[in-house]
């Protein structure tokens, strides 16, 4: 059984610590979060007594060995002190994606890593998903023949951008990542992996389009609370956050990133005076709302990635072009196109597939979580498929795209 410490007691990282309690495999024996009611609740859930319980990350550390492993869920810029300081202790390490927002900080978290022989997991969880296993499997058997072109669309879903890249922790560069970090590294890094070869060159196109004062309707007021023109708006925080209440699932998330009180009041009172209730035109928002990647890889294989606000929350959408056949995934279904025969075949991935991160990626969290444990318990780093070479290979291209877009330049790795 590996003891689990949680280094960050939000969303993901309580659904890491449900998935690894679930499993059967792990027991969580520490957290700390400098939020008292995250950390009060997480340690209600487990049973911990206050020596377990800290306010930040630097308490836990500076205690002696608490756990086998952490789960270090923190912010995306305060990845680095958490994961150096606890690797340095002996700690595993499950990361929460992305490493962190320059590759000089993710190779300082990778060197310690490595210097103190803990296992390092970076959470790239679409490699884990029952999706992911069937295509790799159909490419493998040569289903579509020679692998040609990747076409992949991330639908954000318009009320999740708003909710997360324009009034929440992800919607400046400076405070998080840019978009393509904090949003597509799973897509990039997915991409890597089912492409199967090295990237050589990158191009990309992207802006803020339309989360901007000039696109504010006339009359709109900088809060929702108090908009004459809040009901016909689509981004109205008021209408997507008051409707959460009695849903319990959509009170976890995005209601409960906005408040910790799920009550009316407690939701007006975010509304009125949290940055949740803001007009998402008139924010201090920068992160594109629209990115679309080209990849080539080596020996002439492409891939397009497009990143877009304005969807439904869905499934990704990728069609994978071969030269005997193609096929296609909603998340849900894969479909199997034969040139030589006319003929298809359906796979059912199977229902509840959800890939939203309030429902496990469709699997992959879990996928993820008990890869790292049985990584550990066998002490075999083979186990995990996103350790930090691979990680670290898929960040760079994201980075590297992100120089493409802001330079429009093409960018040779």
């Amino acid at each position: 059984m590996v003891s689990l410490a949680v280094v960050g007691a939000g969303l993901r990282g309580q659904q890491y610590a449900e998935l690894a309690v679930a499993s059967g495999l792990a027991t969580v024996v520490a957290v700390a979060d400098p939020s008292p009611a995250r950390r009060a609740a997480l340690a209600r859930t487990y049973g911990l007594g206050p020596d377990a319980v800290f306010d930040d990350w630097a308490a836990l550390a500076a205690r002696p060995k608490l756990a086998d492993a952490a789960i270090v869920a923190t912010q995306d810029r305060n990845h680095v002190g958490p994961s150096v300081a606890l690797a340095e202790a002996g700690y595993h390490l499950l990361l929460e994606k992305p490493i962190a927002p320059t590759e000089e900080d993710a190779q300082t978290i990778i060197v310690a890593a490595e210097r103190a022989g803990v296992q390092l997991a970076v959470c790239h969880v679409l490699r884990y998903t029952p999706l992911t296993g069937h295509i790799r499997a159909l490419l493998d058997d040569g289903r579509v023949g020679e692998l040609v072109s990747v076409q992949h669309l991330e639908p954000v879903g318009w009320w999740h951008f708003a909710h997360s890249y324009v009034r929440g922790n992800w919607r400046r560069a400076d405070l998080a990542t840019p978009l393509l970090l904090a949003k597509a590294c799973h897509d990039v890094d997915w991409l890597q992996y089912i492409v199967g070869r090295p990237a050589v060159r990158v191009s990309s196109f992207g802006s803020l389009f339309h989360f901007r004062p000039e696109q504010a309707p006339p009359g709109a007021a900088d809060r929702c609370v108090a908009c004459p023109v809040e009901q016909s708006c689509a981004y109205s925080a008021a209408r997507l956050y008051r409707s959460c209440l009695g849903d319990p699932d959509r009170e976890r998330w995005p209601l409960g990133a906005i408040t910790d009180d799920l009550t009316p009041e407690g939701v007006e009172a975010a509304l009125r005076d949290g940055p949740y209730g803001r007009c998402v035109y008139a924010c201090d928002n920068d992160a594109v709302d629209h990115q679309v990647v080209t990849i080539e890889y080596e020996g002439g294989v492409t891939a397009s990635l497009t990143v877009s606000a304005f969807t439904p929350m869905a499934d990704r959408k990728t069609r994978i072009m071969g030269t005997r056949g193609y096929l296609d995934s909603d998340g849900e279904t894969i479909r199997v196109y034969d040139f030589r025969t006319a003929t298809e075949e359906i796979i059912d991935v199977g229902a509840g597939t959800d890939a939203s991160a309030a429902r496990g990626h469709a699997g992959g969290d879990a996928g993820l979580v008990e890869a790292f444990l049985n990584s550990i318990a066998a002490a075999d780093p083979s186990l995990i498929k996103t350790g930090p070479a691979e990680s670290l290979t898929s960040h760079r291209l994201v980075w590297a795209a992100e120089r493409a877009r802001q330079e429009g330049v093409v960018v040779l790795l």
